[in-house]
């Protein structure tokens, strides 16, 4: 099992512990340090800055927004990062949803999975610097048509002027139905399993199946990496761990989406709590958040945390690795929880 430190998104200010956190975990052995963005603070800038302080940790975003950059402005950054940093970048994306998509980005959120497929191809194209790169769309249309409404008619195909390091810059996509995760088996190097589940494992590795049966599939199950994003904590009060994490999952599952449009809620419904799931949003939605995550029980909290004592918790990570998890992206926030886990692993 990997180890990587999820270090995500800020609230309202950077992440002050940031600096020692990467450096705790280059000393301590994880394999990776990860960002995020969500409409705040952006993916690429801190993980250029903070990562430009390790050597042997690999950077990746998990995830950078695929509405927030074009995707040749997204290969430009993951180009020039890999080349910083010697050839450790990982490019992790995801679709969002569409309150962001549409709300922040101010652009359609239809058809998620053909405009993922699109988007990685031009990234690939930019990368293997073999031809100037061209997409037929409907998404992403380069060059721009001549014909289309405000064109110039000036627009020409293009290879990048800088020479990639990597034509083979690994492409990880975050994904939680299952067609998203068979696309991702096929087209992508690493799948980001935000909220994992012991009790999904197997329809999971379902989904993955059909996507490296699809021909043309670019992995096979032996060569790509599951990457789970996860809460550990090694404690005896585990009652007060669960309390802690019990407000973040009462906020993706009731208010991270609308009413009838929650990704997040749909993996709950599938892990089995359909009924809590439906009062959690039902009270988010009337504006009653204490009583929402009052709402969340303690069985769903723990259901994507590996928490107890320390012997509790590596029994844990062997399940999860056994079950088909590579890596545990975890969101350590202090060096102490960072050595305990390179210690267990």
């Amino acid at each position: 099992m990997k180890l990587a430190l999820q270090l995500g998104y800020w609230g309202a200010d950077p992440i002050a512990e940031a600096p020692a956190l990467v450096a705790a975990a280059e000393l301590n052995g994880f394999d990776a340090v990860f960002t995020a963005e969500s409409w705040g603070s952006d993916a690429y800038t801190p993980l250029a800055w903070w990562g430009a302080a390790t050597k042997r940790v690999r950077l990746g975003t998990a995830v950078a927004q695929i509405s927030a950059r074009p995707p040749t402005a997204l290969a430009m950054h993951a180009l020039t990062l890999d080349h910083l940093c010697g050839g450790r970048h990982i490019i992790g994306l995801g679709v969002s949803g569409p309150q962001v998509v549409e709300g922040w980005y101010g652009q359609p959120f239809a058809k998620p999975l053909a405009r993922t497929r699109e988007y990685v191809d031009i990234v690939r194209q930019v990368l293997a610097r073999q031809a100037p790169v061209v997409s037929s769309g409907p998404h992403y249309r380069l060059p721009y048509p001549a014909d289309a409404s405000g064109s110039t008619g000036l627009g020409r195909s293009l290879k990048p002027i800088t020479h990639p390091l990597r034509a083979d810059i690994p492409i990880w996509l975050g994904a939680e139905g299952p067609k998203n995760v068979a696309q991702t088996a096929e087209i992508a190097d690493g799948w980001l399993a935000v909220f994992y589940s012991l009790s999904l494992a197997d329809r999971y590795e379902q989904w993955l199946a059909e996507g490296f049966a699809r021909p043309g599939a670019r992995r096979r199950r032996d060569d790509f990496e599951v990457a789970a994003g996860a809460q550990v904590v090694i404690t005896d009060d585990v009652a007060t761990a669960v309390d802690r994490y019990r407000p973040s999952t009462a906020l993706y599952v009731g208010g991270m989406g609308a009413k009838g449009t929650n990704f997040h809620a749909e993996l709950y419904t599938r892990m089995g709590y359909g009924d809590e799931v439906a009062e959690i949003g039902r009270l988010f939605l009337a504006g009653k958040k204490a009583e929402a995550i009052a709402a969340v029980p303690d069985e769903m909290v723990r259901e994507t945390m590996l928490v107890g004592t320390a012997e509790e918790v590596r029994a844990q990570i062997k399940q999860w690795e056994a079950a088909g998890v590579g890596m545990l992206m975890v969101t350590a926030r202090d060096v102490a929880t960072i050595e305990q886990l390179a210690a267990l692993v």
